[in-house]
């Protein structure tokens, strides 16, 4: 099995390494990346009659081939589909985000993306992710907000949803959006199959206007957060994660879709998470 892993973080996430190195297991592993930060890019492409793409070789210990791309991951994941990285690939594994992607923040994330861009392709893509410690927002955790960061935990489930998904293939290509809090295996409660909690945790309230110094006319944009919102529905991708659960939903091009018909990734972490 050809393995594609990528994320929306860049070629030197520590998420990325350990998550490429947890694939290994199961074949060939390719990491094609963005040379940098490419958080809430979505499915974007970019304009692709104005820029001029470039990939340079990248090194990550412990995996043979690494690939970092002057574009957003989707992009990556296109040209992994047209053979920039030789054969068709069998799964796309995009992550591991520093941040939970759930709620309103699975629309523009580019781990998602990437995910989504390989099933629109006809790959299955997962899509996984992680909570950081708090003070951080949805989708994307701070540099300084790292250092407790529990990859090891999100890789191994990672590597648990590819095992299933191996020994029992999807009869059609699915998005399957694992997210997982930031404890260590055995501290997680278990997992939850969620749906999309559409009320934000913590909403943006409004933006506000700071003058340019030197620049009439020009103004900083500066985001103002509201207050959080407690109790997040237990059957929510939010509220599962803030329980300590991870969450495992399937996502369609644009929204949630019913699960494939399979149930092993679920059968699977039943058995793992009850040991």
């Amino acid at each position: 099995m050809r393995i594609l892993v990528t994320n929306d973080d860049g070629i030197d996430s520590d998420g990325l390494h350990v998550l490429a190195r947890s694939m290994v297991p199961f074949g060939e592993v390719v990491v094609a990346a963005p040379d940098s930060e490419y958080s809430g890019a979505s499915s974007s492409f970019g304009a692709l009659l104005l820029i001029r793409p470039e990939m340079q070789k990248a090194h990550i210990e412990g995996i043979e081939e690494a690939w970092a791309i002057t574009g957003p991951p989707a992009l990556c994941v296109m040209y992994a589909r047209l053979g920039a990285f030789g054969p068709p690939f069998d799964l796309v594994v995009s992550g591991i985000n520093p941040g939970a992607n759930v709620g309103q923040s699975v629309y523009h994330s580019g781990t998602i993306g990437a995910a989504l861009t390989a099933r629109n392709g006809g790959i299955t893509g997962i899509a996984i992710s992680q909570a950081v410690d708090e003070g951080s927002y949805f989708g994307q955790g701070l540099e300084e907000m790292l250092k407790n960061q529990k990859w090891h935990s999100a890789a191994e489930i990672a590597a648990l949803a590819v095992s299933a998904l191996t020994s029992s293939p999807l009869e059609e290509p699915g998005v399957l959006n694992i997210n997982v809090p930031n404890l260590e295996m055995s501290e997680i409660k278990g997992w939850k199959s969620t749906e999309v909690d559409l009320n934000l945790r913590r909403p943006m309230s409004k933006v506000t206007l700071e003058p340019k110094v030197g620049h009439e006319g020009a103004f900083h944009l500066k985001m103002n957060w509201g207050d959080r919102l407690s109790n997040p529905p237990p059957e929510s991708d939010v509220g599962a994660v803030s329980r300590g659960y991870i969450s495992l939903s399937w996502l369609s091009r644009l929204q949630l879709e019913e699960p494939p018909s399979t149930s092993s990734v679920e059968d699977l972490f039943d058995t793992i998470l009850s040991s």
